[in-house]
C-alpha cells in the first residue's frame, strides 16, 4: 500500500489496514489482551480509524493511559478530551457528589443547578460578549447547531469552510468537513458547502516563502466565493488547524473583515484547540472574536461527552424554532463533570502552563529536528504541536511509511500519539503534563527516530 493510494484515507489519523499495524499486533498484544481485542473485533462494526483497536486499556489517570498488562503510555493524543488530565480527582469528586444526589439525566423541559452554572461559567470565560451557551451530546451535533444558527439568522444556507479540515461526521458537519474520507461512498450531503485552501506555510500548493503570500491568496480565494456566492451564511473553521497549521494574525483579521463586509458569520471550532490547549483559555484570543465558537471533547472534564456552543446576545432570537434539539441537551452529570474540569483549567493556570509548557515543547523539538533529518517541521502553538517527517527537506516529500514505523517504535517505549495526514506526529498531551514528562517525550521520540533511519 504506497503513499500516494493512502492519501485519503490518512487525512484524519492513522489507520488500521496497513503492514505495520498488523505486525504490532502480532508483537505486542499478549493472550489476555488478544481475547478481549478479538471480542472487540467480533462485536463493533469495522472503521478505518478505529477498531480494530490498537491494545485493550485498564485506565487512565493524569497523562498517562495503561493497558490490561499495565504498560503505561504517556498519552500525547486522548482524543483532545484530557486537558484537565484524564480522571482528575476534582471531576471525579465533582461526578460522584452529582451521583449520591441522585440527579444525573435531566429531562429536556426542566434545568438544573450543574448546568446553569456550567452555562454561567462558559459566558463568564468566553472572549468579549460572547454569552449565549446551548449544549449537545458531541461535537458534530454542536458545529451543526452553529451552522443551523448561523442559516436562521442570516437567511442563507452556503458555507465556506476549508480542505482537510475535520468537522464532524454527521451530513452537516461531514460537508463543511473538508476531508475525502468523509465524504466517499455516502451519496450527496448538505448542499452549499464550498471549500479553499487553509494558510498552510510550510506546505503550500503554490510554492510561496512568504506567510503574507500566502495569506493574500487564502484571502483571495475566500473573496471570491463571497463574491460569486451571495448567498453566504457563514465561514467556518478551527482557528489553528488539528495538523497543526498556526495560522498569522493578519490572516485571520483579514477573514474577520470579510465576514463582516459581506454579511457573513464567522464560526471557530475549537472543540480540539479550546479551554487552555493553545495557552489561552480559547483559541480564538490569539486572533479575532468569532461569531459563533463551538466547543466539545475537554468540556467533558475529561470523563463525559458534552459539548456545546457560545454566542452573542443579539443571536437569541429563535424562541419559536429549535436548534439544539438534543434529551440530553442539560445532562446534570455531564454538566457536573464540564464545570469541574473547567474550575481545574482555572484553578491550576493551565492555560498559561501550555503556554509556558508547550514554549519549552517546542524548542526541544526543533533541537530534535536540527539531530534528526527525518524532521522537516515543526508547528504548534501551547500544547497543540507537530512533527512533521519528509524524505528529503528540499522536495518535502512526505515520509508516510517512516511516520508509522516512528508511531510504531514509540509507543513500545511507552508514547502514544497520533499520525495524521499521513507523516505528521501529532502532540497533545494533557495539560497537567510535566517538565519531565516532556523531556522523556523527547528521547523516546529520537530513539524511535534513530530505530526507523538505522532501518534505511
Amino acid at each position: 500500500m504506497s503513499a500516494e493510494n493512502t492519501r485519503p484515507i490518512w487525512e484524519q489519523g492513522d489507520v488500521n489496514l496497513t503492514a505495520a499495524r498488523q505486525k504490532y499486533w502480532t508483537e505486542n498484544l499478549s493472550d489476555q489482551i488478544k481475547d478481549w481485542f478479538a471480542k472487540d473485533a467480533k462485536y463493533f462494526l469495522h472503521q478505518a480509524l478505529s477498531t480494530p483497536v490498537m491494545t485493550v486499556l485498564s485506565q487512565a489517570s493524569g497523562a498517562w493511559i495503561q493497558d490490561l498488562d499495565g504498560k503505561r503510555y504517556l498519552d500525547m493524543h486522548g482524543n483532545g478530551v484530557h486537558n484537565a488530565g484524564f480522571n482528575h480527582p476534582r471531576v471525579l469528586e465533582a461526578v460522584r457528589r452529582q451521583l449520591d444526589e441522585a440527579l444525573t439525566f435531566c429531562p429536556r423541559r426542566y434545568t438544573n443547578i450543574p448546568a446553569v452554572q456550567l452555562a454561567e461559567k462558559l459566558a463568564t470565560v468566553a472572549p468579549g460578549d460572547l454569552c449565549r451557551v446551548l449544549f449537545c451530546p458531541g461535537g458534530s451535533e454542536a458545529v451543526e447547531m452553529a451552522l443551523m444558527l448561523a442559516r436562521m439568522v442570516t437567511g442563507r444556507f452556503k458555507t465556506i469552510s476549508f480542505w482537510d479540515a475535520y468537522h464532524g461526521t454527521g451530513f452537516g458537519a461531514a460537508a463543511v468537513g473538508g476531508e475525502e474520507h468523509f465524504h466517499s461512498r455516502v451519496g450527496p450531503l448538505v448542499p452549499g458547502a464550498f471549500h479553499v485552501q487553509f494558510p498552510d506555510y510550510y506546505r503550500n500548493p503554490w510554492g510561496f516563502a512568504r506567510k503574507e503570500d500566502v495569506d493574500a491568496e487564502c484571502l483571495r480565494q475566500i473573496e471570491q466565493v463571497l463574491q460569486r456566492e451571495p448567498e453566504m451564511a457563514a465561514l467556518i473553521a478551527e482557528p489553528v488547524s488539528a495538523k497543526p497549521v498556526v495560522p498569522t494574525r493578519e490572516f485571520w483579521t483579514g477573514v474577520r473583515a470579510l465576514c463582516d463586509a459581506y454579511g457573513a458569520m464567522l464560526i471557530f471550532d475549537e472543540i480540539i484547540e479550546g479551554l487552555g490547549r493553545t495557552g489561552k483559555m480559547f483559541a480564538c484570543e490569539h486572533y479575532v472574536q468569532p461569531d459563533i465558537l463551538v466547543l466539545g471533547k475537554s468540556l467533558g472534564g475529561g470523563l463525559l461527552p458534552f459539548a456545546g456552543i457560545v454566542t452573542h446576545e443579539k443571536y437569541n432570537i429563535l424562541q419559536d424554532r429549535s436548534i439544539g434539539h438534543y434529551t440530553h441537551e442539560k445532562n446534570a452529570l455531564c454538566a457536573a463533570a464540564g464545570l469541574a474540569g473547567l474550575e481545574v483549567i482555572e484553578t491550576e493556570a493551565l492555560s498559561q502552563r501550555a503556554d509556558e509548557l508547550g514554549t519549552y515543547f517546542f524548542r526541544a523539538l526543533e533541537g530534535l529536528r536540527d539531530k534528526q533529518a527525518l524532521i522537516g517541521n515543526v508547528t504548534g502553538l501551547g500544547l497543540h504541536l507537530g512533527i512533521e517527517l519528509v524524505k528529503d527537506r528540499k522536495t518535502k516529500e512526505k515520509a508516510v511509511q517512516e511516520a508509522e514505523a516512528v508511531m510504531f517504535s514509540a509507543l513500545e517505549q511507552g508514547l502514544s500519539f497520533k499520525v495524521i495526514d499521513g507523516n505528521v506526529l501529532t502532540l497533545r498531551p494533557a495539560l497537567t503534563i510535566s517538565r519531565e514528562e516532556i523531556d522523556l517525550a523527547v528521547d523516546i521520540l529520537d530513539r524511535a527516530l534513530e530505530a526507523v533511519k538505522s532501518e534505511d
